[in-house]
């Protein structure tokens, strides 16, 4: 009887150590794990779901049909203000800058905040893996905006088609030590599967504890690079390969959420930070926008408007297409939400949360977007319709990127629920609407300012004069102004 009551009270014990090792786990991962799989340069129709005839997609795809598919997702015109307000969830002409300058790809002011230092409140791990572009001196780096872990290039890859085209040469750096300096076209094609089994080894290492992984991906930018796996392989030339060994690592990422039990537990963003290359043949070394009008650096629906999916297994309806205006300035406030964070109300931000947009399927909180380049503020939209400003063709402020800028002669409006691709202009039909969007473009020019006026709202932390906010490429456009 004793030897009984012995063994079954080792039972017992047994039974509760497995119970309490369960519940700890639990607590290890009470938070929702994040992954933003942010691509470079990929056009709105770069994608089989977005309807490209010549990609293949298949995890993407796949991706689609258990989360939610977005057909009204903004970024920003370029790849650093793009990266910034991701990061800060505010307009890059709000954020605050070293010396209160406005550089044309922005640098983050030490003082920002960015989501990984708002999601370590709650004690996230997070890891930056891929291109930073948001600064390159030291206070600027992951590191000292809230990374514990990063590994990629300090900035951009290049902007010639071919690395050999250019000076230029890319260093890749895990955490502040530099590993080494890509040379070669071989070596660019190696980038996508590096990060890729960075990312996988940095989930499997996180499993036990909330993480926030924002895997950056150099690709689709030039000069493009892929592996012998995926070069010459895709009917999308050789920037299909590209995005294909894209698809191919966002797979990766998804079975390694499954194999380890996380895929309930993680919400995974993929999107693009804006819109294709602006030159080239279309499956040579450029994406595509279609149906909509405009590439990267343009404020046409197709430098902007981006490509988005989500998955959170068992949270989102699965298969579902969502039509809300949202934003990459919504991540900061909806991880935020999600992680339980009270947001302080001191730091005025744009984005807005979308945690009910994708978990009740509400409508957004957005009631406009405000389109910029550089300075510029050339558009606003609300829900349904787009106010274009006139502006100047090849605008010195927008560097070698001008050529492609092309002018605006009058306001022009349109009905971007009817008319994505922004071909009928019907600011003569409806003269109250432009009105009304008037009134909100003033608003935000006093909020966030514009090339020639500092916005009330603007972040300042150094004592340099708030007037060096005004870049001096946009000084000299108001120049010649004056002069004429």
């Amino acid at each position: 009887m004793k030897n009984k009551q012995k063994r079954n009270s080792l039972y017992i014990s047994f039974i509760v150590s497995v119970i309490l090792c369960s519940c700890s786990g639990m607590e290890q991962n009470e938070h929702t794990n994040i992954i933003i799989f942010l691509t470079d340069d990929q056009g709105y129709n770069d994608l089989g779901c977005y309807g490209s005839p010549t990609i293949k997609t298949p995890n993407l795809d796949e991706m689609a049909n258990h989360g939610i598919r977005f057909t009204n997702f903004y970024a920003q015109p370029l790849c650093g203000p793009s990266r910034a307000a991701l990061l800060t969830g505010s307009y890059p002409i709000r954020i605050a800058e070293p010396n209160n300058t406005k550089g044309f790809h922005t640098k983050l002011h030490p003082k920002e905040i960015t989501i990984a230092e708002v999601l370590k409140k709650k004690a996230y791990n997070t890891a930056c893996i891929g291109k930073w572009h948001a600064g390159e001196e030291t206070e600027q780096m992951p590191l000292k905006q809230g990374f514990d872990y990063y590994f990629g290039t300090p900035k951009y890859n290049g902007n010639t088609k071919l690395i050999e085209q250019s000076k230029h040469r890319s260093i890749v750096l895990r955490n502040n030590d530099t590993l080494n300096v890509i040379n070669k076209v071989k070596e660019m094609g190696q980038l996508t599967q590096r990060y890729t089994k960075e990312a996988v080894n940095y989930i499997r290492s996180n499993k036990n504890k909330p993480f926030f992984l924002y895997l950056s991906h150099n690709m689709p930018h030039v000069p493009l690079g892929a592996s012998e796996d995926f070069r010459g392989k895709s009917a999308g030339g050789f920037y299909g390969d590209v995005i294909e060994e894209l698809d191919w690592s966002m797979g990766e990422v998804l079975r390694t959420l499954k194999e380890e039990s996380l895929e309930e537990n993680t919400l995974v963003i993929f999107v693009s930070d804006n819109g294709p290359w602006i030159e080239g043949k279309i499956g040579d070394h450029a994406g595509s926008a279609f149906p909509l009008r405009g590439s990267k650096a343009q404020t046409w629906e197709g430098g902007v408007r981006v490509p988005c999916i989500m998955q959170w297994k068992g949270k989102l309806a699965e298969g579902s297409v969502n039509h809300e205006l949202l934003t990459t300035m919504d991540f900061l406030p909806s991880f935020a939400e999600l992680a339980g964070i009270q947001m302080p109300d001191t730091i005025a931000i744009d984005g807005k949360s979308f945690k009910d947009v994708i978990l009740h399927n509400k409508e957004s909180e957005h009631d406009r977007f405000f389109y910029y380049a550089f300075t510029h503020l050339q558009a606003i939209r609300d829900k349904e319709w787009k106010l274009v400003l006139p502006r100047t063709k090849k605008p010195a402020y927008m560097k070698w990127r001008g050529r492609r800028i092309d002018g605006v002669e009058g306001i022009q409006l349109f009905n971007l629920i009817e008319d994505k691709e922004e071909q009928y202009n019907l600011a003569d039909k409806y003269p109250d609407k432009v009105k009304e969007l008037m009134l909100l473009i003033e608003e935000g020019r006093t909020e966030l300012g514009d090339c020639n006026c500092i916005g009330q709202g603007a972040r300042f932390y150094d004592s340099s004069p708030m007037s060096a906010r005004i870049e001096e490429f946009y000084k000299s456009e108001i120049s010649k102004k004056r002069e004429n």
